[in-house]
């Protein structure tokens, strides 16, 4: 169908009229006249679009169709209205003649707009351009007829008044001539009625979702005050808005419920006026009901029906490829109905049903096709072969396509069929044979005929065999995480298809989509489903479903899935002590086994993770839902949970429950390893292990320590406030030195003192020994180690627990001091870490608990130089048998070096240090020892660089020959800075020689 859709260009003068459809002949109408484009130099047609140029008002204005026809028929579109916005001039264009009236008087100026086609808008200016009149409660301006209203006019009004006019659509503006405004001078017109000038008709139609707009205005003194009301009472939805001071009362998207009778009401303290008028509700024609394309075999009858909603009630016509249809015999319309009797080819063609108001019409299109053929089976064949259980009840379709309808008769082989107790012969062709046996099978012929012709169809009937299951799933219980497999096999007949579903609790199983859940196994006649690794959600109903080409089969089973509880909720702490504390919990899941057991668990900052706890009862059955958890420690906070257990294991824990602090109580855990000793004459040290927060059962928490002499009776006390001190110094110059006391630790809190612990005997501090040892003397060992030798001290009043020797470089720095200690009655010790060729002082003294007591008189002793930094170079080796000869050149010492006093020659395995002052040596090795041999040069300053390892592995390794060949190998000449290795494996890949 033809859809128009105007485009308009001022600047270009076209106008484009676009049809949408296309492979279409379109010709168009202008006020029912058919447009000869042929002749036509502005129109033309493009893709169905008509195109105007040089557009004439006189010669384009009206209204436009365009008609769309094929093969088919034909079909109307829409009509399209084109007309010219236009603003004339005013015809006169000389002032205008004054209005007189007396100050207080109402008055009205009128526009009288010039001849115009468009929407149009007024505004009027005072005196000269750019003053315009502004409206207000005493000034309007009407938009209907374009007029100046002054309910009071005041001296300031007097003046000249000049009337606007646009064209909204031309954007064009004209102005009138200028109208004076004079006062009278008979005096000030008294105060009046209000008296309307502007109303609105008794009558306004508008049209649904329009936008309607009511003037009123009223002249008086004093200047009158405008309102609006319903009659009916009913008040104005949100939408509707008054303008202008209450002049204008604008509806927008109107609506059926905003139809009715509306009243301006004029009124000031003389009186008051009201003028009425009725909105009428219309709207366009809208589709309720439409026809549908249609095929229908001759002579059947023709009935199409299109129904129109709209105000006022829309009419109906007909159109048939264009053209207005009448009813007259065979058609019949009524209404919206449209009626063909007894079709015939000629009835062929599209229709058009036509719903008309004075606010639009409407077209709904189909076509009409009226069929002649011959019986045809081309898109209805019967299935060449035909499948049926025994004792089932088959049906054959006979559906030719034909038109009119045919008559059809069945044959069974050559045999025409007739009804009887088994076979049922339907007037729509149909046949039906009931409790088929193998005596029915045979091939089965449809004949169907018209008119116009004869056709046929044949398909074979087999009969088969019953389908049995012959192994079906039963149910079953089964722990989560194991796999099994539902056996679902049949015994059927070979001729059939089979195909095997399962369905899990009513929907069908994805096998791709589950497959590491789901697998179907089995062959043919089996669909055996294996479930792996089930779940708890995999429990459930299961439905295997066997279809064949004739039935389908199924059988289920229950599978219940037990697995371990689900969580416990809702843990509460119902009470709490110091020591115990109730709890409560409601049960999770089952999961197909009962809970027999829970485990309570509890958590504090000072544990790692959940722990285990004691209850009352000793063992919690899984009827209870309360216990008293024992043996908390006082003044912790605690948290709580429940694991559930049942026959298949432990559950998943319950949430927390909330943080709850235990009572506080005396403190019941004494300090531990009580202990001391030591520090600075006429103190006692006490130590002791402290009491860790969760065991000090209370806020205030301390420490009480008693002391007395050894043998004595009275203890004194002290006490400590700090929880986390692990000591205690009692200073008194009575103390005798290194004297024993007993000693015990107790704790306390704010609810009172704990226990103490055993008692320890701790001895006071000594004193440092009073006496320096003697005849200290020293040896250079090497480059960065010095021996310290001295005379052991005479028995003293002090302990003498060891010795340390300090020494410094410089004997104007002693800050620069380290130091060795060597506990025990010993008179030697080597200090080592040194540096080479540096002058070292030293001195000893001996210590005890108390420190060092005097050192001795310093002495002084220098390091050796360092040794050669150099390897032996040129190393060379030869080996026969088990006798390793090497040789290598002298290292010579620099001036600033110790000199080469020998070699060390170093084997491994087990470690074998050989010293000579040659530059030769021969070895005799084992053959069954792997060696690595490495050369240092010795000097007073010890051990040189030595030399890159040499490797050799084991003798009994190589044959005979081998060695032989290991003679011709191992000869080597190193040079200086390069490493010499042999690589005996290497030899050994290449055997045998």
């Amino acid at each position: 169908m033809c859809k128009p859709n105007f485009m308009a260009s001022k600047s270009c003068g076209d106008i484009l009229l676009k049809d949408t459809h296309v492979n279409l002949m379109v010709a168009w109408s202008l006020n029912g006249t058919l447009i000869d484009l042929g002749n036509d130099y502005r129109r033309h047609m493009s893709g169905g679009s008509l195109i105007i140029s040089n557009l004439d008002k006189d010669q384009d204005t009206g209204v436009y169709q365009c008609t769309a026809f094929n093969t088919w028929g034909a079909i109307l579109s829409r009509r399209a209205s084109l007309q010219f916005a236009y603003l004339d001039n005013f015809k006169s264009q000389t002032v205008r003649s004054a209005v007189n009236v007396r100050e207080g008087q109402g008055v009205v100026l009128l526009c009288g707009p010039p001849a115009h086609s468009g929407e149009l808008t007024f505004a009027w200016i005072f005196n000269e351009y750019p003053y315009f009149v502004q409206q207000d409660s005493r000034r309007f301006i009407s938009q209907e007829t374009g007029s100046l209203y002054i309910a009071k006019v005041e001296s300031s009004d007097v003046g000249n008044y000049t009337c606007v006019v646009n064209n909204t659509v031309t954007r064009e503006k004209v102005l009138s001539s200028p109208t004076p405004l004079v006062l009278r001078s008979d005096g000030v017109m008294g105060e009046y009625e209000p008296k309307i000038e502007v109303h609105f008709p008794d009558s306004v139609p508008a049209a649904k979702e329009s936008v309607v707009k009511l003037e009123c205005f009223a002249l008086g003194n004093p200047v009158p005050e405008i309102s609006w009301r319903r009659t009916s009472g009913i008040p104005f939805p949100s939408k509707v808005k008054m303008k202008n001071s209450n002049a204008v009362l604008e509806i927008p998207n109107l609506q059926q419920e905003d139809a009715g009778t509306y009243e301006c009401m004029a009124e000031n303290r003389r009186g008051k006026n009201a003028a009425r008028g009725r909105i009428s509700f219309h709207a366009k024609p809208h589709w309720l009901q439409t026809m549908t394309d249609t095929a229908l075999s001759i002579e059947e009858n023709l009935f199409w029906e299109c129904k129109a909603t709209g105000k006022p009630k829309p009419s109906y016509s007909w159109l048939k490829n264009g053209d207005q249809v009448v009813a007259e015999g065979r058609v019949q319309i009524e209404n919206g109905a449209l009626s063909i009797a007894a079709l015939n080819l000629s009835d062929s063609g599209m229709y058009q049903c036509v719903a008309e108001n004075k606010h639009g019409i409407i077209y709904s299109s189909a076509q009409l096709m009226v069929l002649a053929s011959p019986p045809s089976f081309s898109k209805s064949p019967l299935r060449a072969l035909l499948k049926a259980r025994s004792g089932s009840e088959v049906t054959l379709e006979c559906k030719p396509q034909a038109s009119p309808p045919a008559i059809s008769l069945w044959k069974k082989g050559n045999e025409i069929l007739s009804a009887s107790l088994r076979i049922t012969l339907l007037p729509n062709g149909t046949l039906k044979i009931t409790n088929v046996t193998r005596r029915d099978a045979a091939s089965y012929t449809c004949v169907a005929k018209n008119q116009f012709g004869t056709a046929s169809t044949t398909g074979r009937l087999i009969i088969t065999e019953p389908t049995r299951i012959t192994m079906r799933p039963t149910n079953m219980e089964i722990i989560v995480g194991e796999s099994i497999v539902l056996p679902c096999q049949i015994a059927c007949d070979p001729a059939l298809d089979v195909s095997f579903s399962w369905a899990f609790n009513g929907q069908l199983i994805d096998f791709q989509r589950d497959s590491d859940h789901f697998e179907r196994v089995g062959g043919s006649i089996s669909g055996d489903l294996m479930i792996r690794n089930i779940q708890l959600n995999h429990g459930g109903k299961y439905v295997c479903v066997i279809d064949t080409d004739v039935e389908s089969l199924s059988t289920s089973a229950i599978l219940v899935v037990k697995g371990p509880p689900g969580p416990p909720d809702k843990v509460a702490v119902e009470e709490i002590t110091d020591s115990t504390a109730q709890l409560s919990w409601t049960p999770g899941r089952d999961n197909g086994s009962p809970i027999t057991g829970y485990i309570i668990q509890a958590r504090t900052p000072f544990t790692v993770g959940w722990q285990a706890v004691d209850t009352v009862p000793e063992v919690v059955n899984g009827n209870m839902l309360t216990a008293t958890v024992v043996g908390l420690n006082a003044w912790v906070e605690y948290e709580f949970r429940v694991v559930a257990r049942n026959t298949v294991g432990l559950g998943e824990p319950s949430p927390a429950s909330t943080k709850t602090r235990t009572e506080d109580a005396i403190p019941d855990t004494a300090p531990t390893d009580v202990g001391g000793g030591g520090g600075t004459k006429s103190e006692l040290v006490i130590t002791w292990e402290p009491v860790p927060e969760e065991l000090q059962n209370g806020e205030g928490f301390g420490y009480i320590i008693a002391f007395r002499p050894v043998g004595t009776v009275t203890w004194t006390r002290a006490v400590i406030s700090t929880p986390g001190v692990a000591r205690y110094v009692f200073r008194n110059d009575t103390i005798p030195p290194f004297s024993p006391f007993d000693v015990k630790v107790g704790a306390y809190n704010n609810r009172g003192e704990g226990p103490f612990s055993s008692i320890a005997t701790v001895y006071s501090a000594e004193e440092v020994p009073s006496v320096a040892p003697k005849r200290v003397r020293t040896r250079s060992v090497s480059a960065v180690q010095i021996e310290v030798i001295w005379e052991a001290l005479p028995a003293i009043p002090e302990r003498v627990l060891g010795y340390e020797a300090v020494y410094w470089e410089d004997d104007t720095k002693p800050d620069t001091v380290g130091k060795v200690r060597i506990s025990g009655n010993y008179t030697l010790v080597n200090i080592t870490g040194l540096k080479a060729n540096t002058v070292y002082y030293l001195s000893v003294a001996a210590f005890n608990t108390a420190g060092p007591g005097p050192q001795s008189a310093p002495i002084n002793t220098t390091t050796k130089k360092p040794p050669p930094d150099r390897a032996p170079l040129n190393i060379q080796w030869t080996m026969i048998g088990s006798t390793l000869t090497l040789h290598w050149d002298p290292v010579v010492a620099m001036e600033t070096e110790s000199k080469v006093t020998g070699y060390l020659r170093h084997r491994y395995n087990d470690i074998n240090t050989i010293l000579t002052n040659k530059t030769t040596v021969e070895l005799s090795l084992s053959a069954n020892d792997n060696y690595l041999i490495q050369i240092k040069a010795m000097s007073e300053g010890g051990e040189g660089a030595g030399s890159e390892p040499i490797h050799i592995h084991k003798l009994s390794d190589f044959s005979e020959d081998s060695v032989i060949q290991l003679q011709r190998l191992i000869w080597l000449h190193c040079i200086p800075f390069q490493p010499c290795v042999i690589d005996l494996f290497r030899v050994r890949e290449k055997r045998p020689f």
